[in-house]
């Protein structure tokens, strides 16, 4: 993450959103797997997240952080990185509102959420923009397999009854983060099913491994 430090003299506090109470919150859940106290740039406390307060705005009102590449409710996706609507108008207002501290006492316990572990999956089949199953496929997740940043494509599936099943909806998606996208629960995709992908894209369907 790339972020130009921004310095603050003599904020006007115009808002009742804190640091302590509303913000801390927000980045333990979303940003402090990545940006922890040993990371380049650590934002877990207070004095560590009020120089780039401006910054972080601005990252969060254009999605570009935290990476997740993906719209939100498009798929049944699991572990979503992305941050709500609620949680970005909260972000921005209380740096519109001069970024205050609030109550230490009022600071999570812990700073951090644990992550649940997810299982490892493998490829079953990779597709370039569209192909048909040619047998059933119990799909658990997708692979992309861009080598550029992809601005937007939606994956979905058709099936052979007419009903059209949505996969993944990458947006601003940046293959460096090398991020597979698991479902809540495994797709069972019948044999005939086209994939589909709106936009030119390379990905895999990733099942299971056998237990």
């Amino acid at each position: 993450m790339v972020l130009a430090a921004a310095i603050f003299a003599h904020d006007i506090i115009t808002t009742d959103l804190t640091y302590t109470q509303d913000v801390s919150r927000i980045l333990a859940r979303r940003c402090v797997q990545c940006h922890g106290p040993s990371s380049s740039i650590p934002l877990t406390t207070y004095a560590q997240v009020r120089p780039w307060a401006v910054d972080i705005k601005e990252q969060v009102l254009s999605r570009k952080m935290p990476k997740w590449g993906a719209v939100k409710g498009f798929g049944n996706l699991s572990l979503d990185r992305g941050l709500t609507q609620e949680e970005i108008v909260i972000l921005a207002a209380w740096v519109v509102g001069g970024a205050p501290q609030g109550d230490p006492a009022l600071l999570p316990k812990t700073q951090a959420i644990a992550v649940p572990k997810m299982p490892v999956l493998k490829d079953a089949l990779a597709v370039t923009s569209r192909a048909t199953l040619k047998r059933s496929l119990r799909v658990a997740g997708i692979r992309p397999m861009a080598t550029k940043m992809v601005p937007s494509a939606r994956v979905t599936a058709h099936l052979p009854d007419g009903n059209i099943e949505p996969l993944i909806w990458l947006y601003q998606f940046d293959p460096e983060t090398k991020l597979t996208f698991q479902f809540r629960e495994p797709l069972t995709l019948p044999e005939g099913t086209v994939i589909e992908s709106s936009a030119p894209l390379k990905f895999a369907l990733e099942v299971l491994p056998p237990s």
